[in-house]
């Protein structure tokens, strides 16, 4: 077993798959709890709970180089949206491209006093050679709809959360929740070596060292094919 796995009671690629599932579907913990019992995984919502913490946001970070990799050419969208922690408004800054992938997401307890402040940031990363000397910043209310229906995917899996308890869990959700639509949205299809969920699934397993190599399973995955086209 990988060593991220140690001491678990669970193998895990069961603990990957319940966190997978309840970061892309958009479910409860009891509703998890019970969809594991029925496939005859007896597992506690709180136990749950605790791999979605520790496991969502270290698929986010294991993937980050295989979904934003497209990401960084043609133009962005900037928006904010606001998720509630403990009973108070927090902001999340998220970027898109224009075909609606995902490039990055931030959030916060607090909004920066002069907001709107992307003008201020990009001329401070200009400065600092952080940024190309070139991007131009264009603020036409009508090119964010892209964002702002993207807001909406993300929405739907927050609502069955009924809020968070705090900035850390709700981030480290949140996290899990954005790669797993980036995920959906295919910009990790060109490492996948197999179709549809099979290969969003052995991406992430991979990514913690579970099952074959990549060598051994691109050539497994092409002895198949070559049975499938014999028969």
């Amino acid at each position: 077993m990988s060593g991220d796995f140690k001491w678990r009671h669970f193998r895990g690629e069961i603990i990957l798959g319940a966190a997978r599932w309840y970061c892309k579907y958009g479910i409860s913990y009891r509703d998890l709890e019970e969809m594991m019992g029925e496939r005859g995984v007896k597992v506690d919502h709180s136990t749950l709970f605790r791999w979605v913490q520790g496991y969502a946001p270290e698929i986010e970070r294991r993937l980050r180089w295989a979904w934003r990799k497209a990401c960084w050419r043609g133009s962005w969208r900037v928006d904010e949206t606001y998720v509630k922690v403990k009973g108070r408004w927090t902001y999340l800054y998220r970027a898109v491209t224009s075909a609606g992938d995902t490039v990055d997401f931030y959030l916060s307890a607090t909004r920066n006093a002069k907001a709107p402040t992307y003008a201020i940031a990009i001329r401070e990363l200009k400065g600092e050679g952080k940024c190309p000397s070139d991007p131009e910043h264009r603020q036409v209310k009508y090119l964010n709809n892209v964002i702002e229906a993207d807001h909406g995917k993300l929405k739907r899996l927050i609502k069955p959360t009924l809020g968070f308890k705090s900035l850390r869990t709700a981030y480290a959700t949140i996290k899990g929740f954005e790669v797993m639509l980036a995920l959906r949205k295919n910009q990790a299809r060109p490492w996948c070596l197999q179709p549809g969920a099979t290969g969003e699934i052995r991406l992430i397993e991979r990514s913690f060292n579970l099952g074959p190599g990549v060598i051994a399973e691109l050539v497994e995955h092409l002895d198949t094919q070559m049975i499938g086209q014999a028969a």
